[in-house]
């Protein structure tokens, strides 16, 4: 097993001087905020800080989020989730003009179950442009382009040892998929891949010792897409079963484990580096700063969050099979309408059979078009089968313009549009309102005053004291008891 850094032997310099209840002067531990995770986590990718930022879909967690969060030696990914093509790459170009040598960034990877061929493009920008560093959301199974962008970036060095160029950041929720990406790539893939000319020889043979993900982040309770999960049941799993990957293949290296989901405060923070967590990820605080990228009338409202704010609601791209997010529900219509059109889709076959009063308050209230113009801009969306498909399934049809609105409330949001706020989809967890509670009546209090890198350091440092304090006080403890 790896190390516990609160077990680690310390160096003279971390160590601190207190004075206890009886103003008795003792040397004990200090932990800071540069100690906090993995060592190896921190050197793969040049980092300062144990401290990710994740992908935000549509381009929330944006180029000017990357190069603040980069330049502070921290890790964070463009959201290119739902972008354009065209867009990713110019904002790319501005994340490597911006940042300082040496500075590292990634890119977020989502399924597009629509546009299946955009996983694959996007990994081709990523090597075109030098991009090595990808996470991974929201795949269930095993991807061939994932497997050659990862060995690709694998060779063999001079003293033998194994480099490994291009990281594999998988966000899971279940422990059954993250299962599969700790492991090797699969055989089958490795050897199409090499009859393909996609891979060599040395990296096809190199593929069978090292594990496809770099680092898996267990994903508890989150903004988006969440099965609802507990960070404190998920993450022991999940080191247990990285612990059986690593000792039954005799892999050349571990997968590291991170945290994601409600982390919004210091305790949090503590708590999941406690657990076993290797670095953490924040999502929902990091919407609600300055260099977000949504509207300034999202982030007034986000400040205002509290910790109960948040609802769970179907997920557009997975509106069939009920797949659930979680959203804001202060302010907003969006949750409760949400969940009323998956209700009619659960009780009816076609648009037809629903109730004319119930369809035209649907267009006036939700949609504000009427049916016949979002299906035709459905049909200039979706892929040609998808539609042909849904000509022949009525039942299918109403999902294409049902699933119209979550795409709609969304860019609402995004773009600020005041007058329908009430429609506004905003991505968001129960742990912004946790941070919107730590720091009131503080200089973090309103949003403008926010930078996603100030807030990583202060939550790290602040981890760090909390701690020290529960180590002092827990050897204080001890040395009473042996006394």
């Amino acid at each position: 097993m790896v190390k516990n850094f609160l077990f680690s032997k310390p160096e003279k310099k971390d160590f601190m001087t207190f004075e206890d209840s009886s103003r008795e002067k003792k040397s004990v531990f200090k932990i800071i905020a540069t100690d906090l995770g993995d060592e190896i986590f921190k050197k793969d990718y040049e980092l300062k800080y144990a401290y990710v930022t994740g992908g935000m879909y549509r381009g929330v967690a944006s180029k000017e989020l990357v190069v603040r969060m980069g330049n502070a030696g921290m890790l964070s990914f463009l959201g290119a989730g739902g972008m354009d093509i065209e867009d990713v790459i110019s904002d790319i170009k501005y994340i490597k003009k911006m940042l300082e040598p040496d500075k590292t960034f990634g890119l977020n990877l989502l399924p597009n179950p629509h546009h299946p061929d955009q996983t694959n493009e996007l990994l081709q920008v990523c090597c075109e442009f030098g991009v090595r560093n990808i996470e991974v959301a929201a795949f269930t199974k095993i991807e061939k382009c994932l497997v050659k962008f990862k060995l690709n970036g694998v060779s063999k060095r001079n003293d033998g040892q194994i480099e490994i160029k291009n990281h594999l950041m998988v966000k899971q929720s279940r422990p059954e998929f993250a299962n599969l990406f700790l492991y090797p790539a699969p055989e089958e893939i490795v050897n199409e891949l090499l009859e393909e000319n996609n891979i060599t020889n040395e990296q096809a043979h190199l593929s069978r010792v090292i594990p496809l993900a770099d680092d898996i982040t267990v994903e508890a309770d989150s903004a988006g897409h969440t099965d609802g999960g507990s960070a404190f049941a998920l993450i022991p799993v999940f080191i247990r079963l990285r612990e059986q990957a690593y000792q039954r293949n005799n892999l050349s290296k571990r997968v590291r484990i991170g945290a994601a989901g409600g982390i919004g405060t210091p305790e949090a923070v503590a708590a999941a580096f406690i657990l076993g967590a290797d670095y953490i990820v924040t999502g929902s605080i990091n919407q609600c700063t300055s260099e977000a990228g949504t509207s300034e009338i999202v982030k007034s409202m986000l400040q205002e969050m509290e910790v109960n704010d948040t609802d769970y609601c179907p997920a557009g791209d997975m509106f069939e099979h009920g797949s659930k997010v979680q959203v804001v529900k202060r302010g907003v219509l969006f949750p409760a309408r949400a969940n009323r059109l998956f209700e009619l889709y659960r009780q009816y076959n076609s648009l037809e059979e629903i109730d004319e009063k119930i369809i035209k308050q649907i267009e006036s209230r939700y949609f504000m078009k009427n049916l016949k113009e979002i299906y035709q801009e459905c049909k200039n969306y979706y892929q040609p089968e998808y539609i042909k498909f849904a000509e022949s399934n009525p039942k299918q049809k109403m999902a294409a313009i049902f699933k119209w609105y979550f795409w709609n409330a969304s860019h609402l949001a995004l773009k600020g549009e005041k007058n329908y706020s009430e429609n506004f989809q905003i991505f968001c967890g129960p742990a912004l309102g946790a941070f919107n509670q730590y720091v009131k009546n503080t200089y973090f209090e309103n949003w403008e005053n926010r930078h996603v890198d100030e807030i990583g350091i202060m939550l790290m440092e602040k981890a760090a004291e909390l701690l020290s304090m529960k180590f002092i006080d827990f050897t204080s403890k001890l040395n009473n008891t042996l006394n």
